[in-house]
């Protein structure tokens, strides 16, 4: 027996619980299908997210970033990006006219939070546990059918299934994935020194190390390391990582204390031929996947989930979601964004790891001389702050 729907969301995470969040006062149909429930850790969440301020004021539409625990949530005044060879950029929101650059909070924080509105929405039913297990797509909609045999018939089906998007592979749309031979090590510290809500990143050449504020003296490291440096810092016990990394920012917030153990996760770039086919739309992490080292990963995830609510959510009562040219719409609308942090997260990974010495004196000269122009300055953050110049 099928159960109708006109929109299936298949992934409750960030983006894909945003997008039915975004829908509530739609006359929408909506399923969200999840393996698991969001569980909140025990101490620290050692996942954090720089938030963009044009994403706190979705989260804030969403009815969301109202009730976050303010308590767990770090503005960032100001950030330093310093290069590896005496090159520096300095960020200041007052500089900007702006009251933060980012904002600085769990990801566990923000998915217990749209869970909770997801469960007080009346036009959405959550399947959780359960897991897809086969997809077909006619001209009318698509039939998903889940692993206890369950089976959802809807107009439109969207990936928000992550990077290893099961959708995606399902749809035959071809993702194309160019490994980094890095990973990603995060973890969590209390600091000897105040932050004073400042960011700070350095690209060295053991990696692309950032230190982001959280409340009160503790930190949030994200260390973009080659995989055998990675794997060097994975196995320290806790003194003696505590040790490096402070070394390694030069002790400018003094010794460190392990808040929260380190984890380590691959990274890669991802891209996709097409975000949109019949019946089929990808968002979040399933149409795009970046390096870290520009913070802007859930920041697209959001603004895909803001710019397909905004298509599906104004159509009129006779329109049908699923048509490709209502998701082509959606396609124009964050074609350029992702495309252009793709580009340049990866370019200047790139550029940071060639070790040619007139290299290395051109980049860090470029770091100098935009931090010395104002107007380059401010555009740049124009950009990370609202996704356009």
């Amino acid at each position: 027996m099928n159960t109708a729907f006109d929109l299936v969301i298949v992934g409750g995470g960030l983006a894909g619980a945003s997008l039915a969040v975004a829908l509530r006062a739609s006359r929408l149909r909506i399923a969200v299908v999840e393996s698991r429930p969001p569980q909140r850790a025990a101490g620290w969440d050692a996942r954090v997210y720089a938030i963009s301020p044009a994403n706190a004021a979705f989260l804030r539409e969403l009815g969301v970033w109202q009730h976050l625990d303010a308590a767990r949530v770090c503005p960032v005044h100001d950030m330093v990006v310093c290069g590896d060879a005496g090159g520096r950029l300095d960020f200041s929101a007052y500089d900007s006219g702006l009251g933060e650059l980012a904002w600085i909070l769990e990801a566990g924080l923000m998915q217990a939070e749209l869970w909770e509105s997801l469960k007080r929405q009346h036009n959405v039913t959550v399947f959780c546990p359960a897991a897809p297990q086969a997809l077909t797509v006619d001209e009318s909609g698509a039939s998903l059918t889940l692993a206890d045999g369950r089976s959802l018939r809807a107009r439109l089906v969207v990936g928000a299934d992550g990077a290893n998007s099961w959708v995606r592979q399902q749809a035959g749309i071809e993702a194309r994935f160019t490994p980094y031979h890095e990973m990603g090590v995060v973890a969590n510290f209390r600091c000897g020194k105040p932050h004073r809500n400042t960011a700070f990143q350095w690209f060295r050449e053991d990696g692309i190390l950032a230190w982001l504020p959280l409340p009160g003296n503790l930190m949030s490291m994200v260390w973009s390391a080659p995989d055998a440096v990675a794997q060097e810092l994975l196995a320290l016990d806790a003194a003696a990582l505590c040790e490096r990394v402070a070394r390694a920012g030069d002790g400018l917030l003094g010794a460190f204390e392990l808040e929260t153990a380190a984890q380590g996760f691959a990274l890669r770039l991802m891209r996709v031929g097409r975000t949109v086919a019949p019946r089929l739309a990808l968002i979040g992490d399933a149409a795009h996947a970046i390096h870290p080292l520009s913070g802007h990963g859930i920041n697209l995830g959001f603004q895909d989930a803001r710019a397909l609510a905004g298509v599906l959510g104004t159509l009129p009562e006779w329109r049908d979601p699923g048509e490709l040219a209502v998701l082509r719409g959606y396609a124009r609308a964050r074609a350029e964004e992702p495309l252009l942090m793709q580009y340049t997260t990866h370019a200047l990974n790139r550029l940071f790891n060639n070790r040619n010495p007139l290299l290395g004196a051109a980049r860090n000269l470029g770091l100098n001389l935009t931090n010395a122009l104002p107007v380059v300055r401010n555009a740049l953050i124009r950009y990370a702050v609202n996704g356009r110049f």
